[in-house]
């Protein structure tokens, strides 16, 4: 069913430092993951099987492969008549000259003339860095039963784990009464997903307020949501439950391909009934060599193998050569292991290569080692 009266706005402008070399050149939302897509294909996926028609996506940094990809709204079935996908990079300028988003709620704010070109009834805000799969209608009919001014998508997370997280505390019925940005003594585990549903009209002059505070960060957690609980508006908390993954870390990107291992995974990207659309590159079929030995593997097309490969991801067109060994790692698109190297616990970056019986990455590390650069090894 086409969700014609909701449009929906990407947050992709974020800078992605934890991702450290990830990002020096890619916007965080273009980084690559699970064999074959990117990150920002799960948002737009989800859009497109949610029956929303048009979706804007908020770029800012090292956007320039970002925007060229989501450009093309074919890749999620949103380029037939009245629908698409629209690249809405920033226009004001900061101190520096530069054209930035001040803000979450700052980068909607600068859209506003766009979103109402549409004159929408509701707005739907999401994430572009996560890795999840949510009907959006299902929540859009929450959040009309429960005749919300906005709806919030929470999901529980361990209580140990819950001052990391903006927390939504709640009454008895599900209706939000205090938001806590990562409190040090959190009193719920209801985290925000960073999925928000606002009926328009009431967030349009919400964010004209908000425009003109000087005082104000204009961010939806610290801000926007406070300002619409102090009004005594009605906010209520959609419990979502199913696989989410913030992949804003190294270690967490790495562990969130490493749950594609598991058969039964919940994220589940071969279900055709909630299809993860993304770029269709020309590759050709993965090939594992006669003496190669592959164990617990998920290996993509256009791969080579020839060597060890244990406990471990490949996106396409990763090699793996005859007397290498790739225990508990991630190997990103044309990344590439020489004779003889071993790497362990790694995540190996687009197209670099670790040089013949170069030893990278320990089974014994804390955390999980990036290798961004070329590895040389024996000459």
């Amino acid at each position: 069913m086409k969700q014609n009266n909701m449009l929906a706005m990407i947050l992709a402008g974020g800078r992605g430092s934890r991702l450290h070399d990830l990002t020096q050149k890619v916007a965080k939302p273009a980084v690559s993951y699970g064999g074959k897509y990117r990150i920002i294909d799960f948002p737009l996926s989800n859009c497109a099987n949610s029956g929303i028609d048009v979706v804007g996506v908020l770029t800012q940094y090292e956007s320039i492969l970002l925007n060229s990809y989501v450009a093309a709204g074919r890749r999620w079935g949103l380029d037939a008549k009245d629908s698409g996908v629209y690249v809405l990079p920033p226009r004001e300028k900061s101190d520096a000259n530069l054209d930035v988003y001040r803000g979450t709620a700052d980068a909607i704010s600068q859209n506003i003339d766009f979103i109402d070109t549409y004159s929408p009834e509701y707005l739907l805000i999401l994430s572009g860095d996560h890795i999840y799969k949510m009907n959006y209608a299902r929540m859009l009919a929450f959040h009309k039963e429960s005749k919300a001014d906005a709806t919030i998508a929470v999901i529980e997370v361990p209580m140990k784990e819950a001052s990391r997280f903006g927390i939504m505390n709640t009454d008895e019925t599900g209706r939000i009464v205090e938001f806590e940005e990562k409190p040090e003594h959190p009193k719920s585990n209801l985290a925000s997903m960073g999925i928000y549903i606002f009926n328009w009209k009431l967030l349009r002059k919400t964010l004209l307020a908000d425009m003109k505070n000087a005082d104000s960060s204009h961010d939806f957690g610290k801000d926007i949501i406070p300002a619409l609980l102090n009004d005594e508006k009605k906010l209520c908390a959609y419990k979502y439950k199913g696989y989410w993954k913030d992949v804003g870390t190294i270690d967490s990107l790495w562990e969130a391909n490493m749950d594609l291992l598991d058969k039964n995974n919940a994220l589940d990207l071969n279900d055709p009934a909630w299809k993860i659309y993304t770029e269709d590159v020309t590759a050709l079929p993965q090939y594992i060599g006669a003496d190669a030995v592959v164990d617990r593997a998920f290996i993509t097309q256009g791969c080579v193998v020839n060597g060890k490969v244990k406990n471990s991801v490949l996106f396409t067109g990763a090699k793996v050569a005859e007397g290498a060994q790739v225990i508990d790692s991630v190997l990103m698109p044309g990344a590439e292991v020489a004779e003889g190297a071993v790497v362990t616990r790694t995540l190996v970056a687009d197209g670099v290569k670790i040089g013949k019986n170069a030893v990278v990455g320990s089974a014994d590390s804390k955390n999980i080692e990036l290798v961004a650069k070329r590895v040389k090894g024996d000459e």
